[in-house]
């Protein structure tokens, strides 16, 4: 295969990773709390991600990587397997899933705050339709109402989207997958002892689904789909292989329903369509309109 085709097939098998992020985190919450989930999750990938550093030959960040990396870290290794843990407590993953359409506009969203873009006009347009749609979910759809599961989803995707995005800054200087790894091993010193604290007094089974859910959430979605994911990014562009995440909800909502036998009917996939719709308008207008004279002929 050539470079570009092997970044399309890199990126697309980190979204198929990612995919299962949520289902699995629903098994694992029926036995493990959320907060022991968080800490253990990064905790295991840590320690894998320690001697792939050291294989890799990593260069150590600087002292000024640390802040952007500490964000990192709270974003993507703290804060949304946490705030995604504890809703998933109350809801399907199924329901959970329609959110994950808003992250790739969340990304961009704190892109443009974080990089001072100027996008085109119609991204805030779509920007506002996307959201609007999420909101009339989150109110009327499933039954469910505006509950804490929904804001817990809604945060969830925030702090996702910043780490995503304080990502792709840094891995200018880093490389991709390091990011992940580094921010890995900063966390570690907090999460190692929250894992020991939290620690649940008795252990389900090992043959008790939620281990298996542990286990996937620690070395797929923490550290193996960024692998795939980076790179793809790194030779398949970012720009076109970075469209590839609008599939996520699709994808996660067939795990939902095939693995969990959770009930996926057409109105979450037609929500999921609308947002995803949405989301990818506002990225077709994210960078600004050409200036006055510079339009091409």
């Amino acid at each position: 295969m050539d470079r570009a085709t092997t970044g399309w097939v890199n990126g697309f098998l980190g979204v198929l990773i990612f995919a299962g992020s949520l289902p699995a985190t629903r098994v694992a919450v029926q036995d493990f709390d959320p907060l022991f989930l968080t800490a253990a999750r990064a905790s295991l990938a840590a320690a894998l991600a320690v001697p792939l550093l050291l294989a890799g030959g990593a260069r150590r960040p600087r002292r000024e990587d640390l802040v952007p990396l500490a964000i990192v870290a709270l974003g993507v290794v703290i804060g949304f397997p946490l705030l995604t843990a504890l809703a998933l407590q109350y809801v399907p993953s199924a329901h959970t899933i329609v959110f994950v359409g808003l992250l790739p506009l969340a990304t961009a969203l704190f892109g443009v705050m974080r990089a001072g873009e100027r996008p085109h006009p119609a991204f805030w347009l779509f920007s506002a339709l996307g959201s609007t749609a999420v909101a009339g979910f989150a109110l009327t759809g499933a039954g469910q109402g505006f509950s804490a599961a929904n804001l817990l989803m809604l945060g969830a995707i925030l702090a996702c989207g910043l780490g995503y995005a304080e990502g792709a800054r840094l891995s200018r200087q880093l490389g991709g997958w390091q990011v992940i790894s580094w921010a890995l091993v900063l966390s570690l010193p907090v999460m190692l002892p929250v894992a020991i604290l939290a620690a649940p007094a008795s252990l389900p089974p090992l043959h008790a689904p939620s281990w298996i859910g542990l286990a996937y959430v620690s070395v797929f979605s923490m550290l193996v789909g960024f692998i795939f994911w980076y790179r793809g990014l790194a030779l398949g562009g970012i720009a076109g292989v970075g469209q590839l995440q609008l599939l996520q909800p699709f994808i996660g909502l067939v795990f939902a329903g095939w693995l969990l036998g959770e009930r996926v009917g057409p109105g979450l996939f037609g929500m999921t369509l609308v947002v995803v719709a949405c989301v990818a308008g506002a990225r077709r207008f994210s960078r600004p309109p050409p200036a006055a004279g510079l339009v091409s002929r």
